[in-house]
């Protein structure tokens, strides 16, 4: 399997190009640029930390809602099986999985913490700040750090997400076979970004031997600014572990870039070596 899926990076507040570049909808007020305008700058759109929480929570109380109906047919199908039998009842094949399975991730390491600092140094030469908030909330873990230095500017972005059991994932419904959806679906929206999204096709490679399975990804976003993204996702059982890296290799002022895209794919795949090794300790 040579061509596969990819994945998405997106967070507010953080700073996707340096000062001389930064249009007002990549600051920490700004809500986005507007959907399907040309921003007039390399990096790809970011929605807010805000909009991807509350996706998030909707999309888990959908599930849990998804997962009681499920539970509830479970039992009356249970019940109605056994009336008029006095033996008790037995788990039938192929039935949902409401709960986590042994060796699957309840609380994934914080992100912050997990990148050794040697990593940071190389990838981000100088003093790099964090570029937003971190996300700490145990089955979801977050952490940015942004260089800004003539000729270099740099952001790395770091996301452990832990999935949970799902009526709505495919195979048994276990928090398995959601990571293992929630990964085929990055590398889909990597390979087919779709018209409105702002972001150009990406190349996709698959990255045997990476956790229990992984691809890397390389999309150039060109503007006035010239941006390449370096993406590595990488499903651990019921986790999936992203990192991505930015780089201007081009500024229209002429003061940042050049910047290798093979280097940073490189770096993106040795940080995400790094946290998936975490997550089996």
């Amino acid at each position: 399997m040579t061509q596969q899926e990819s994945y998405p990076a997106r967070r507010p507040g953080r700073r996707l190009f340096p000062d001389d570049d930064v249009p007002p909808w990549a600051t920490t007020e700004g809500a986005g640029p507007p959907s399907g305008e040309e921003t007039g700058f390399g990096g790809p759109p970011r929605r807010s930390r805000g909009d991807r929480l509350a996706d998030r929570r909707r999309r888990r109380r959908l599930i849990a809602a998804g997962c009681a109906v499920l539970a509830v047919i479970a039992v009356v199908t249970v019940v109605l099986s056994q009336r008029g039998s006095s033996k008790p009842g037995e788990v039938v094949p192929g039935s949902l999985i409401t709960t986590f399975l042994p060796g699957e991730i309840q609380k994934v390491p914080n992100a912050c913490t997990v990148v050794p600092a040697a990593s940071l140094q190389q990838i981000l030469p100088g003093q790099a700040k964090q570029a937003a908030p971190p996300l700490d909330g145990g089955q979801d873990s977050q952490c940015s750090w942004t260089l800004d230095r003539r000729p270099v500017y740099r952001l790395l972005e770091v996301d452990i997400d832990a999935y949970s059991p799902s009526g709505l994932a495919s195979g048994d419904g276990s928090a398995t076979f959601a990571a293992i959806d929630a990964f085929s679906e990055a590398m889909q929206v990597k390979q087919n970004p779709g018209p409105r999204s702002g972001e150009p096709p990406a190349q996709v490679t698959s990255l045997p031997g990476l956790g229990s399975a992984a691809f890397s990804s390389v999309q150039v976003f060109r503007s006035s600014t010239v941006t390449d993204v370096a993406t590595v996702v990488v499903r651990y059982r019921n986790v999936l572990v992203s990192v991505v890296v930015n780089g201007i290799d081009h500024s229209r002022d002429g003061h940042y870039g050049p910047v290798s895209a093979s280097e940073l794919g490189a770096a993106a795949q040795t940080v995400a070596q790094q946290v998936t090794a975490a997550l089996t300790r």
